[in-house]
Parts: C-alpha cells; sequence; structure tokens
C-alpha cells in the first residue's frame, strides 16, 4: 500500500467522523444555531430594559415607569400652561387672607402676563384695570371692581405681593382728594405716606385690608414694570400643597403694641409695623410661585 492509499481529507476542508462522514451538515448548522443564537441575544439586549420596564407590573421597574409618566405629564402641563399664561410660574399659591373674601389662603391663582387677554379699559397699555375705571366699565374680576395684580417691589425683600388695582396716580401728584377716606389714615398729603407720589403707578390695596398699600408703607406706587402678571382664575384649596412644602404660611394674627400693628415674621423675613387701626390688619397678601419658583 502506497502512502497515498486510504481515504484523503476533503478538500473543502471538512473533518471525518468516526462513521466516515465528514459531518459538514451538523457543522454548518450547528455554526448556524449558534450564531443565530447569540445575535437574537445580542438584539434583545438593547431593547430588554425598556420593554421590562413598560411591562412591568411591580417593584422598582414599576416605581420608575409612574415616575417618569407623573414627571412627563407636569412638564406637558407646565409648558402648555406657559404657552397660555406667557409668564413663569403660571401658578401661584395665596399666602394670606388679606384679599378676602374673594381669595383666601391656600387658593391657587393662575396668573397671565399683563399683555395677554388685556381688557379694551386697560391703562395705557399696562394691561391693568383700575377699579376706579372699571365701576364706569363694567370690568369686574374676582367679587369686585378693577384687575387683581401680582406685583413684585425690587425693594421689598419679601414674596411678590397679589393686591387689586385702584387707580393710578402720576409722579409728584397729590392724590389724597382721589383716594377713599375710608382707607387714608391722615387728614392731608403730607401727613400720608407716598404723597406727593414719589413715582407714578398704580396705587393698590387687599380687600380685606383697611388701607392702600401706598399708605400704610406696603409699596410705593406700583410701577407696570414691577407687575408680574394678572391674576385669571382662582382653585381653592389647591394652593396649600405648595404651601406645605415651601413652609412660608404667614401668621398674620394682630399683636397691638404701642399703636402699631406687629406682624408675626415668617422664618427668615423681617417684620414692619405699619399704622393700622387694631381692627383692620392692613397685611400683605403675599405668594408664592408654582412649578419651577
Amino acid at each position: 500500500m502506497s502512502a497515498d492509499d486510504g481515504p484523503r481529507p476533503p478538500e473543502d476542508g471538512s473533518h471525518l467522523t468516526d462513521d466516515g462522514s465528514t459531518g459538514d451538515d451538523g457543522a454548518r448548522d450547528g455554526s448556524r444555531i449558534t450564531t443565530g443564537s447569540e445575535g437574537d441575544g445580542t438584539r434583545n439586549a438593547g431593547g430588554g430594559l425598556f420593554h421590562r420596564i413598560r411591562t412591568a407590573t411591580d417593584g422598582p421597574l414599576l416605581v420608575v415607569r409612574e415616575t417618569a409618566v407623573s414627571v412627563g405629564a407636569v412638564v406637558v402641563i407646565g409648558v402648555l400652561l406657559f404657552t397660555i399664561s406667557g409668564v413663569w410660574p403660571p401658578m401661584v399659591a395665596v399666602e394670606s387672607g388679606s384679599m378676602e373674601p374673594h381669595m383666601h389662603r391656600g387658593d391657587l391663582a393662575f396668573i397671565t402676563d399683563t399683555g395677554r387677554f388685556a381688557p379694551d379699559a386697560a391703562h395705557e397699555g399696562t394691561g391693568v384695570v383700575t377699579r376706579d375705571v372699571a365701576r364706569d366699565t363694567g370690568y369686574w374680576k374676582f367679587g369686585a371692581h378693577g384687575s387683581v395684580i401680582v406685583y413684585d417691589n425690587p425693594r421689598d425683600a419679601g414674596p411678590p405681593v397679589i393686591h387689586r388695582a385702584q387707580f393710578w396716580v402720576e409722579k409728584g401728584e397729590n392724590w389724597y382728594d382721589k383716594a377713599d377716606p375710608d382707607y387714608v389714615s391722615a387728614s392731608n398729603c403730607t401727613e400720608m405716606h407716598n404723597c406727593p407720589a414719589p413715582n407714578a403707578g398704580f396705587v393698590t390695596k387687599g380687600d380685606a385690608n383697611g388701607q392702600y398699600d401706598q399708605v400704610n408703607g406696603i409699596s410705593e406706587p406700583v410701577k407696570p414694570e414691577w407687575v408680574v402678571g394678572t391674576a385669571r382664575v382662582r382653585i381653592p384649596y389647591l394652593g396649600w400643597v405648595r404651601l406645605g412644602v415651601s413652609s412660608v404660611v404667614l401668621d398674620t394674627t394682630p399683636a397691638v403694641a404701642g399703636g402699631t400693628l406687629g406682624v408675626t415674621p415668617a422664618v427668615g423675613e423681617a417684620a414692619t409695623p405699619h399704622p393700622a387701626s387694631p381692627s383692620t390688619p392692613t397685611l400683605p397678601t403675599r405668594v408664592v410661585g408654582v412649578a419651577g419658583s
């Protein structure tokens, strides 16, 4: 027998099995099966986590999914409200009771930029209808004539104030005779705060307060650029959630001392006494922003 006798290895590189067959089909099939299995595992790995989160019925993945859905809903609602209102935050929580009975502590107020939905009777492009003009035009909001505005005096370290615009004054104007005598505590302009007017702006007042903000020292006449927005809709009680989180609900219990009305301040806020009658507290209704502030 020559060296060439006997079975020769196949030219295609396949090997013989014990029974003499090459086993090519099995090797190739096995390779295909193995490769296919590994490929499927690779493909499933990419979408596996998302699929498990999407179909989870309990455990941490369910918490992740529900949290993501809730956050997404809040973002969508926030964007929608901002688009409508033009201000951020578009919702504010009422901290105190000087706007009662038309707004209460814990109410949530939806506000818009003063340029949005501005009535024709608004003062010279400010978007704000003062109460004296509203009586003639019939503009009515939150139980009384005139716009309810949120303003932020840059010289006041406290949160913004939500009060009703009463009338407009010019810089240097003696507005004593224009004022309602029930809401002043002086017999002439020189005895009254902010008279003559140190700047042009709105005279404002809380509906439950016995004096104008400009008389009791809460603010100078409110300049148009200080107006954050105009209140449009009131939602009772929902503001308590925001106030509870921020822990800044004002204590508005009056404490008479030396002829002035003392205010127990919130944490980090200085108390500022204002002249007032013990029976007519003159506290500002401040607001806390919701959804972003």
